[in-house]
């Protein structure tokens, strides 16, 4: 009896939350921490939904950063694009709700998926300032729609406490966010100038313009093209867990299982299907929403069983290995440029590519770590990094075979910075605040194998610039001599010690373009065995 009173008590406080709520008591997972990050992380999702509209629009980026202090660890921050602006029925809707948004079910790579981002740094703004944000859009027609919104944090919805419209004489297009947070601003490290900086390097056909509370800083626009549009694919039967697939068979608009397997799913033709229903155990004419959890089952194993073709890649949208050596020499003051661009590999189904930049010499300081900058769908991941996959595949290379320092278990030393990003339509970060990518070891492997290309690059050109040094060095020695050994000669010859002189420099110069022959031949048989 007294079970049941205390049953029926603790029942009476079961209660729903709305995700709203749930994220505004666990901000951290967001990556709201500490105010320096956070700072930073609502930048950085206005500035990913800015760079993600421009390009699905095939506009070339134009954004505007303002942070402005306006108390103790208050600050004003606004972000504005050129893109295609948002239209107005659906405004409220896309800043104000989280877990809304178009990219969670498609498999195509993007920045944003979750539909969290702008709508989590919102909610952050109108818990630490009490205030709403303004959202400014325009679609570039007659119109200027503005709007000041709350998030209902109980419902989970909009709540718009002020609009209005206003005439569009300049068709101006774009949205533009303006929001108080609680923060605090450096500029070393991991900030907001370091983010835009990382920003510009891969995506070098952006212009960003941050005004700062230090002054103004633009990232100028160095590619005049955008990278190729990533294209939407079904998913492939080796990435569908068991789950997913008797979700998909009770919602399928398909008649039977086997026009469910073939419209459904990517590389699956009439022969392949019929293949599985076969070693199922099911009939290709059965409807799809009748079959029990026994079925299912069958089915999901008969599907990852038959041999399929790998998914599409045109999913993707790499940036190219001209554009990452542009990026990089636009913001890295060095002297070498590296950049590998892997072929996609499959993991679980999902495609996924790896792209390597290297940075050496110059200015970089060669008794450090090296900058390791990691990247994930052109984002840059700026906390967490010894939890990255990046890093882990980073430390397993043996830099020392490639010029390098490096101690036990750590990243290498020297002149170097290391660019790694890995573009996917599924990311699998570690946490919602999306800043390290998990170690899967399909993924370390195909980092690694990246890493070793370019490495195998640099390598060539320390050697090439050691071995130039060593000529050089044996160049100065013999001329500081000749002078004197022209001079003995002549006493002892009776020849005039100018022409002498003359004849060993002649001599000198003969045998350091000879050296440099053999120095390009000696490099091109190694390229050979190597290639071979």
């Amino acid at each position: 009896m007294r079970n049941k009173i205390i049953a029926e008590k603790l029942s009476k406080n079961l209660k729903e939350i709305s995700v709203a709520e749930f994220f505004e008591k666990n901000r951290h997972l967001l990556g709201y921490e500490n105010t320096t990050k956070a700072m930073l992380t609502v930048v950085k999702e206005l500035v990913d939904n800015s760079l993600d509209a421009c390009e699905e629009a095939g506009i070339l980026p134009n954004i505007n950063v303002s942070v402005k202090q306006t108390g103790e660890n208050k600050y004003i921050i606004k972000v504005e694009d050129n893109g295609p602006g948002i239209v107005e029925e659906k405004l409220p809707f896309a800043f104000g709700k989280l877990l809304y948004g178009s990219k969670f079910h498609r498999l195509r790579q993007s920045r944003g998926i979750q539909g969290i981002g702008v709508s989590g740094a919102i909610l952050y703004s109108q818990l630490t300032s009490g205030k709403p944000a303004r959202i400014t859009s325009s679609t570039g027609k007659r119109y200027i729609n503005t709007i000041d919104l709350m998030i209902d944090v109980t419902r989970n919805e909009p709540h718009v406490i002020s609009s209005k419209r206003e005439k569009n004489p300049e068709k101006w297009h774009g949205i533009k966010v303006e929001m108080e947070i609680e923060g605090r601003y450096i500029e070393k490290g991991q900030s907001i100038l370091e983010y835009l900086k990382q920003t510009a390097i891969m995506n070098p056909y952006a212009r960003i313009v941050f005004n700062g509370p230090n002054g103004k800083v633009t990232f100028s626009r160095v590619v005049q093209d955008l990278p190729k549009l990533s294209k939407e694919i079904k998913p492939h039967p080796y990435g569908v867990e068991l789950g997913i697939l008797r979700r998909m068979l009770k919602e399928t608009r398909a008649k039977n299982i086997l026009s469910f397997l073939k419209s459904d799913f990517s590389r699956v033709g009439k022969t392949s299907a019929l293949q599985m229903c076969k070693l199922a155990r099911i009939s290709p004419k059965r409807k799809p929403h009748s079959l029990d959890h026994n079925e299912i089952t069958r089915l999901h194993k008969a599907m990852q069983t038959v041999k399929l073709i790998s998914p599409p890649t045109d999913c993707l949208s790499q940036i190219g290995e001209e554009t990452i050596i542009k990026g990089l020499k636009k913001e890295i003051e060095a002297e070498h440029f590296i950049a590998i661009t892997r072929p996609p590999s499959v993991y679980k189904g999902r495609p996924f590519a790896v792209e390597v930049g290297l940075a050496y010499g110059g200015k970089l300081n060669p008794n450090k770590q090296v900058d390791l900058l990691r990247f994930a769908n052109k984002v840059p991941l700026m906390y967490h990094q010894g939890d990255c996959a990046i890093t882990k595949a980073v430390k397993e290379v043996d830099w020392r075979r490639y010029g390098l320092q490096q101690p036990s278990n750590s990243l290498p030393i020297g002149p170097l910075v290391i660019l790694v990003h890995f573009a996917s339509v599924w990311v699998p970060f570690t946490s919602e605040g999306k800043q390290a990518i998990a170690s899967y070891p399909d993924i370390i492997k195909e980092i690694k194998l990246a890493l070793q290309d370019a490495g195998r690059k640099l390598k060539k050109y320390i050697s090439r610039k050691r071995r130039s040094h060593e000529i050089q060095m044996r160049k100065n020695l013999f001329e500081r001599y000749i002078p004197e050994a022209a001079a003995a000669i002549s006493k002892i010859s009776d020849v005039p010690k100018e022409k002498i002189i003359e004849g060993l420099e002649k001599i000198l110069k003969k045998g350091l373009k000879e050296i440099d022959i053999e120095e390009g031949e000696n490099s091109n048989e190694k390229e050979t065995k190597n290639g071979s």
